[in-house]
């Protein structure tokens, strides 16, 4: 069965974004570019909510004409060519995305991971990460903490009713300072 990775990156205080929704605070050095791309190696489907997918699809298409960077250059052409899906109830059409799944999430998400394949990345954003959560859906959280405070803005994890049991598996820190934490999800029958 296919997995799902959440790959997502936060402040030190546990905010995705800034006060305004700014995304300009994460460094992408070597080392955290090449963790990026070995999860995008162990995938061949991307996973979007609407608002990151909305991020995504304004930059990547044509990154290489925006940025220099040496991860972008390696990722763009993949980002392109790597089938996405997108999950909004109100968005019907992309350029980029493969699919739009807009109902049913735990039943269409449970179908995808019993298809054929590598597994499913799914980046950023913090709604759909929750919603996939609570239906016990995502296996595998990488956290990339930067070494920024920023003051407000979207909590890495949204407040929920129940716990979240993890565990962790591995951690290393990178050139640019970056902690990157991964944890597996702790299923009933592993406590």
């Amino acid at each position: 069965m296919r997995k799902i990775i959440f790959w997502v990156h936060t402040s030190i205080d546990g905010h995705i974004d800034g006060p305004d929704g700014e995304f300009d605070w994460p460094v992408m050095g070597e080392e955290l570019s090449a963790y990026s791309e070995a999860l995008s190696d162990r995938s061949d489907t991307f996973l979007y909510g609407r608002g990151v997918w909305e991020g995504m699809a304004a930059f990547w298409p044509d990154a290489e004409s925006m940025s220099d960077h040496p991860h972008v250059l390696a990722f763009a052409p993949r980002w392109r060519r790597t089938p996405k899906i997108v999950f909004s109830r109100t968005l019907k059409e992309t350029g980029w995305a493969t699919r739009v799944i807009g109902d049913d999430l735990a039943g269409q998400v449970a179908e995808l991971k019993r298809q054929d394949g590598k597994d499913l990345l799914l980046t950023g954003g913090s709604s759909l990460a929750a919603a996939l959560t609570g239906h016990g859906l995502i296996d595998e959280y990488h956290i990339a903490v930067h070494p920024v405070v920023l003051g407000g803005g979207r909590p890495l994890f949204a407040p929920r009713d129940k716990r979240l049991g993890l565990r962790l598996t591995g951690s290393r820190t990178c050139d640019s300072q970056v902690v990157v934490m991964r944890y597996d999800r702790v299923r009933h029958s592993d406590r």
